[in-house]
């Protein structure tokens, strides 16, 4: 009966679709939880980090609220500018925008210390489990299960430990059957 229930298992698992993993080749987005370093040349008054609220906003002197999630950095950058020029707060404004801060990634299950970690680019499954303490002694080892999103949807996949993660992520490791 185990045996036929371990085979079982083994016969549901399919390979995460492709889309899953093109996320990481994309250009990335912000979304609540970035911190970004908006930079308006010679505004020193205006150059500060600003933290990206649960609605997917930042607040700007002089401009406003500004809708960012789901944006990549180039186009934030696009939006102030035109908002400081055309709202006649400046005739030629040179801004930059840089990620401050990831959001963190959330490792769960079967590892040393589940919790929030801080995501660094690059990151692998396998390196946001080691910040967590590791494996347990029950710990499946051989795949984890990431839930992303992205533009709004919410995928949970069953990948192999050395993917990529990105901001945002949840990772969890599954005990092992036996």
């Amino acid at each position: 009966m185990l045996l036929a229930f371990a085979l079982a298992g083994c016969e549901s698992y399919r390979p995460a679709p492709p889309a899953f993993y093109e996320a990481v080749n994309k250009p990335y987005t912000l979304d609540a939880g970035d911190r970004v370093r908006l930079t308006v040349f010679g505004e020193n008054g205006l150059t500060n980090t600003y933290n990206i609220d649960q609605g997917g906003t930042i607040s700007v002197p002089l401009i406003g609220s500004i809708p960012v999630r789901y944006k990549t950095t180039k186009q934030v950058e696009a939006i102030v500018t035109a908002k400081l020029r055309d709202g006649g707060y400046l005739l030629k404004p040179s801004v930059s925008i840089e990620v401050d801060r990831y959001r963190s990634i959330f490792v769960m299950g079967e590892v040393g210390a589940a919790g929030q970690y801080s995501y660094v680019p690059g990151m692998t499954a396998q390196k946001a489990i080691a910040a967590a303490g590791g494996f347990t002694s029950r710990a499946g080892q051989e795949s984890i299960d990431i839930t992303r999103q992205t533009e709004g949807n919410s995928r949970t996949e069953r990948v192999p430990i050395t993917t990529t993660v990105l901001p945002g992520d949840t990772i969890y490791v599954r005990e092992r059957f036996f």
